[in-house]
């Protein structure tokens, strides 16, 4: 693997560790400043990831300055209008991809619903600038860390299965919801495919950056029907089961 690469990893996982350092630091200035206490509680953590993501991608596109020239260069790639294509049907895949994970999970017993997802929007609600974190910021590094990266030297030794497969279940764990592994690892299968098929990474790029925001943005209209339909699924389960 490139040096490089390295750095970006080594990158990315200062990132997710800054937060023992990086959350106390912002509480105590907001203290000092005179915030009050329950808002500075809220919002700091809320705040330290959107100082870490951008300054996580800042070095991250430095980093991979040289790489993303040598791209320019690479043969084979899909056209643009085929790739602009795969994009906008890679959001779709991504999603039935994601339905059918899903629809797996619940015959597993697992409950519908992530619990990175309903923090997200916990955050959202008291920082807005989140939002373009979640789902903008998070899925470039993502994309380039786990298919550009990961999935890509990976694949320059194994197949594509194995390839997407161990890179995929490095992406779910990654999101520290192992119940869910499924879920990441069908969404990580999408954006390889994506990536192979046109050989350019800003396509999965795209498609996670339009998931993303889609399930945030409905999720946050209506969350409130969402939880209430999910209740009723559960209760609707669980009379099923009585009865058998």
């Amino acid at each position: 693997m490139k040096r490089e690469y390295w750095f970006v990893i080594i990158t990315y996982i200062a990132m997710q560790l800054s937060t023992i350092v990086g959350v106390p630091i912002l509480t105590v200035i907001g203290l000092k400043l005179g915030y009050p206490a329950d808002e500075v509680a809220m919002k700091s953590g809320a705040y330290w990831i959107v100082i870490s993501f951008f300054v996580a991608l800042l070095l991250v596109l430095f980093f991979m300055r040289e790489d993303m020239k040598n791209d320019v260069n690479v043969r084979n790639k899909a056209s643009i209008p085929v790739s602009v294509g795969w994009a906008i049907a890679g959001v779709f895949l991504a999603l039935f991809s994601q339905s059918i994970a899903g629809a797996i999970e619940q015959m597993l017993g697992i409950k519908p619903g992530s619990e990175n997802t309903q923090q997200i929007l916990s955050l959202i609600e008291h920082v807005p600038l989140v939002i373009f974190v979640s789902s903008v910021i998070g899925p470039i590094l993502e994309e380039i860390i786990f298919r550009k990266i990961i999935f890509g030297s990976l694949y320059k030794r194994f197949n594509f299965f194995i390839s997407a497969f161990i890179s995929s279940v490095i992406f779910g764990l990654a999101h520290f919801e192992l119940v869910h592994i499924l879920l990441y690892s069908a969404m990580g299968f999408t954006f390889a495919f994506l990536y192979v098929r046109t050989k350019r990474i800003l396509v999965p790029i795209f498609a996670h950056i339009a998931m993303n925001t889609l399930v945030v943005v409905f999720q946050s209209v209506y969350r409130d029907d969402i939880e209430k339909m999910v209740r009723e699924m559960e209760n609707a389960m669980a009379f099923i089961g009585g009865l058998l």
